[in-house]
């Protein structure tokens, strides 16, 4: 069951990314519960958005796949407790240096994320 969790959430955490990153906002949607939190720190101003507010600023930007950005997006780990897990990740793009934490948890057989956190590094 474990081995089976592991791919289901490397599998969604792809979706993400490449909606990310081709700014696919329908892929990327799919990722979320509709109750998500998103918070960052960016630079030490502080972000917090609906997903509603996220996905219109990811389809109101150039993707990085445009801007012919290479992808370097990865996992750096995944912790699985039950029906929730968290997910750390390093996604550089867009001159940014982002860590992003997810929440995430397996609503109705479906690995959701519930919460992100994230926060650009120099």
């Amino acid at each position: 069951m474990y081995k089976e969790n592991i791919k289901e959430i490397e599998n969604l955490i792809t979706d993400y990314f490449m909606g990310i990153f081709n700014g696919d906002i329908v892929k990327l949607e799919a990722c979320f519960n509709e109750n998500v939190n998103i918070y960052g720190d960016i630079k030490g101003v502080e972000y917090l958005k609906s997903i509603k507010e996220y996905l219109d600023g990811v389809q109101n930007r150039q993707s990085p796949k445009d801007l012919g950005e290479s992808f370097q997006m990865k996992i750096i780990g995944i912790d699985i407790m039950g029906k929730i897990a968290v997910a750390k990740l390093h996604v550089p793009m867009l001159g940014y240096n982002y860590y992003d934490y997810l929440s995430l948890a397996k609503i109705n057989n479906d690995w959701k994320i519930v919460n992100k956190l994230f926060t650009h590094e120099k």
